[in-house]
């Protein structure tokens, strides 16, 4: 992945980057117009990506003032786990406040994944409790390696994409399946022996194509999960049989029903705090192995949510992603919508607006907020830890 250069920026753009350590201020005035010679215009979101300061990530990209009260006053991004090859840290990132550990899921089927039609995917736990002890150690230098621990789970759990939670005091995860073993469902136990129970694994029996993220609405503790065919795309399920969708599901009556549908691929999933508003990402634009097409959807949609049945309505666009796709988004206590996206992380407050960014130069298919001004960001091969003012939702409260 690379970076867009620099080597004509104008010196009126110059005068509206401001940098502060990790950060920096980039007025959007300052590159409303590029000029018909600008180097900055970019042919794919996939591959280049905005940096028009060139400046060495990791750091916070600011373009709006809004973004520094997120931050905080001194914001700080480290490195904390790394294996350059092995896609470790993919998704259904859930942070376990007992025990201060961040449980996640490695990529399934994809590259450096280390899993496939004959192979399922892991599912691993680091301490944010080691990684603070030794990033403040005497001499260390912002970089540490803390030690990623590996789930035996039951085969019951194949290729888990999404988490959330704690629900009851056990994880809920989405699995998508492998081969003919069916996505569902699965309450795991986050402590030894991580024995599971499956609460769901077909729609009036029909498999589902592979269930990706998965949210808990709040107030009604209903359960939702997304559907779409990246397991057919990334060659480990069977070909699609039913529409990419969204699902509602009841556990204490086993109802399930479609809540919404019209989506290219539907992939992310996330509730405001009152529960009113529904976000989804639709990720057309990346289909796998089947490759890319950035004329298709990198787009956040919202919905307003029914107060008693859940249902979505008023679908509208929320947000277009500038790089790469919006993959899996959470939303903090003021209503900012965060998403991991191409180049790192995204943040849009809650009229759409893009405040910043958590700039990476990789992809951040998710995160987790662990605790009070903590964010733990997956990046495929690393994971990161970032200090932060901003405070993510209780969703073991849901």
């Amino acid at each position: 992945m690379s970076a867009m250069t620099a080597s004509n920026f104008t010196s009126q753009t110059r005068m509206a980057v401001t940098n502060t350590s990790q950060s920096v201020f980039i007025d959007p005035r300052s590159f409303a117009v590029l000029g018909a010679n600008s180097s900055l215009f970019r042919n794919s979101s996939g591959t280049q990506f905005f940096n028009p300061t060139s400046s060495s990530p990791p750091f916070f990209q600011i373009f709006d003032d809004s973004f520094r009260l997120l931050l905080g006053p001194s914001p700080s991004l480290h490195l904390i786990a790394s294996n350059d090859s092995y896609a470790f840290a993919h998704e259904a990132p859930i942070w376990v406040e007992s025990t201060n550990e961040v449980f996640f899921a490695a990529n399934s089927g994809g590259t450096l994944g280390m899993s496939d039609i004959d192979h399922n995917s892991k599912v691993g736990k680091i301490s944010v409790k080691e990684a603070e002890k030794a990033l403040s150690a005497p001499g260390n230098n912002g970089t540490i390696q803390v030690s990623v621990t590996e789930l035996d789970l039951p085969d019951t759990v194949q290729m888990t994409n999404g988490g959330t939670g704690p629900l009851k005091g056990s994880l809920l995860l989405s699995t998508s399946g492998r081969g003919l073993l069916p996505p569902s469902l699965v309450l795991v136990n986050p402590h030894p022996p991580y024995n599971a129970t499956v609460l769901l694994d077909n729609y009036y029996g029909r498999q589902f194509n592979s269930l990706n993220d998965v949210k808990v609405h709040p107030g009604s503790g209903k359960i939702f999960v997304v559907d779409v065919g990246y397991g057919y795309a990334n060659h480990f399920r069977p070909i699609p049989l039913m529409p990419n969708q969204v699902y509602r599901f009841d556990q204490d009556t086993g109802s399930v029903r479609v809540i919404a549908d019209g989506f290219n691929r539907c992939n992310g999933l996330a509730f405001t705090g009152d529960g009113k508003t529904a976000y989804v990402t639709d990720t057309g634009a990346a289909a796998g192995i089947l490759g890319n097409n950035q004329t298709q959807p990198a787009t956040i949609y919202a919905y307003d949510v029914h107060p008693t049945t859940q249902a979505f309505a008023n679908r509208r666009v929320f947000a277009y992603s500038d790089t790469g796709i919006p993959d899996g988004i959470q939303v903090d206590k003021q209503g900012n919508v965060w998403s991991g996206n191409g180049d790192g992380v995204h943040v849009w407050n809650a009229e759409g607006t893009l405040l910043g960014k958590i700039f990476l130069n990789t992809t951040s298919a998710n995160f987790v907020f662990a605790g009070k001004g903590k964010l733990v960001i997956l990046a495929e091969t690393k994971i990161y830890l970032a200090k932060i003012a901003a405070e993510g939702l209780d969703l073991a409260s849901f």
